[in-house]
């Protein structure tokens, strides 16, 4: 019989892990292509052979999405899998329109296909959009996890956005580990909170081989802890979902893939940003839950704020530089440096966008709403290059760092500046401290 011909649609990241879990060692399909949408920079490369095993001796050429129609008839493609997150439903469905008016199948794998099993318990972390606090929900847990001696190690969501035959499992555990791996600022940003905590971190592009080492861990293993990436949902089996609703996007934990999924699988829904979202929007979160998932266990949070140095934000005329991914692809129109800027009374926030130059220029005009507010884009070196120009030939007084990291460690920012901090804050009962409690006594750990 001929080998059924696949494209898979993706990102760089749930697309490989589809291909390793789903289509590998699959004789009966043939995947002639991934594309590659959102990050840029990522098409016109290989899926490795060492990676991609003995069915593909030459590895597998990515393409640009744009490219997909040609792509399906070029190759007589039969089927073509969706295969990235943090996408409005109409998004979906129109490119589902033009791979069926190509002729070919489309597809969209669910965990039966692509979840691992793990040899440990496994709690995951999730979230309806990105930007909705996973990372700062990852970190309570972690911290209550570990106030009861149990060690765990974190599992982060795939961005091989570099050299991929490098990345088949990556081990950070010292900062000097995100220079080894030549880590982009968004991979910075996800690993080195983590890393700074004590916490082991692992991730690359093979998610089977990656668990296997973190339940090997030299440190010890007690509980993978699965630190998802976008909206989608856990790579992993799951003993306890946790899933970050935001209510500063009320309606989208409803519209977006693959964020409803995980809403509707939650065992724990989280409302984050209590304390800034609007009390009509915290409701309608509520009501979207309850409709959905009634069964879930739902946390109120608020995502506290604070600045290093105050005095160098009050009443000055400031630069907000936010978290990337939260306001291309997460669509928010602010992140946490603009809520500290104004808390801790900026006199004015400064458009950026007389100042752009660069690569920079092409991420305002693939999401012409991103407004005020400067992403902190570092996919490579010429991009963080084009970030400190920027940054430094805005007319402002100060530069507020929104980032979860310290972008004064990577660039040189030739005006006063300052970090936000933001952790996760629960309101009221039931809270995590309950849910990991009764997670630890169920799984006998300490």
């Amino acid at each position: 019989m001929p080998r059924r011909n696949v494209v898979i649609i993706g990102a760089a990241g749930r697309d490989f892990h589809n291909f390793n879990t789903r289509y590998r060692d699959d004789e009966s399909v043939n995947v002639v292509a991934f594309t590659a949408a959102q990050i840029p920079d990522i098409d016109g490369r290989r899926y490795p052979a060492e990676l991609a095993g003995p069915l593909y001796p030459d590895g597998i050429p990515i393409f640009a999405e744009d490219e997909l129609p040609s792509l399906i008839e070029k190759y007589d493609v039969d089927e073509c899998a969706f295969s990235y997150s943090d996408i409005h439903y109409r998004h979906v469905m129109g490119v589902s329109a033009i791979v069926q008016a190509a002729g070919a199948s489309f597809t969209l794998l669910g965990p039966r296909d692509t979840q691992i099993q793990s040899t440990k318990p496994v709690i995951s972390i999730c979230a309806v959009r990105t930007g909705s606090g996973k990372s700062q929900t990852a970190r309570k847990v972690v911290e209550l996890l570990m106030a009861r001696d149990v060690k765990v190690v974190v599992i982060r969501h795939p961005m091989p956005y570099g050299n991929i035959d490098d990345q088949k499992v990556q081990r950070f555990a010292e900062l000097a580990d995100l220079e080894k791996h030549d880590c982009t600022i968004e991979e910075m940003e996800e690993y080195e909170p983590h890393v700074v905590r004590g916490t082991v971190i692992y991730a690359g592009a093979d998610y089977e081989a990656i668990v296997r080492a973190a339940e090997n861990d030299p440190d010890g293993c007690d509980v993978i802890l699965w630190d998802g990436g976008n909206n989608d949902f856990s790579f992993y089996k799951t003993d306890l979902q946790i899933t970050v609703a935001d209510p500063h996007r009320p309606g989208h934990e409803l519209e977006y893939y693959s964020g409803e999924v995980n809403l509707r699988t939650a065992d724990v829904v989280v409302i984050n940003k209590i304390d800034s979202a609007d009390l009509a929007g915290i409701e309608q979160v509520r009501a979207n839950i309850e409709a959905v998932n009634p069964d879930a266990i739902v946390v109120d949070a608020a995502s506290t704020l604070r600045i290093e140095d105050p005095s160098v934000v009050k009443g000055k005329r400031v630069l907000v530089v936010e978290d990337g991914p939260t306001l291309t692809h997460g669509g928010m129109k602010i992140g946490a440096g603009v809520v500290a800027a104004r808390k801790y009374g900026a006199s004015a926030i400064v458009d950026p966008r007389p100042y752009l130059v660069g690569r920079l220029l092409e991420t305002f005009e693939i999401y012409p709403d991103i407004g005020d507010v400067l992403p902190a884009m570092g996919y490579g070196t010429q991009q963080l290059a084009d970030l400190e120009e920027t940054i430094n030939a805005v007319d402002c007084d100060a530069v507020v760092i929104g980032t979860p990291i310290d972008l004064s460690r990577l660039l040189d920012i030739a005006k006063p500046h300052t970090r936000v901090h933001y952790d996760l804050q629960e309101i009221g009962q039931p809270d995590l401290d309950a849910v990991i409690a009764e997670f630890a006594a169920k799984h006998d750990l300490a």
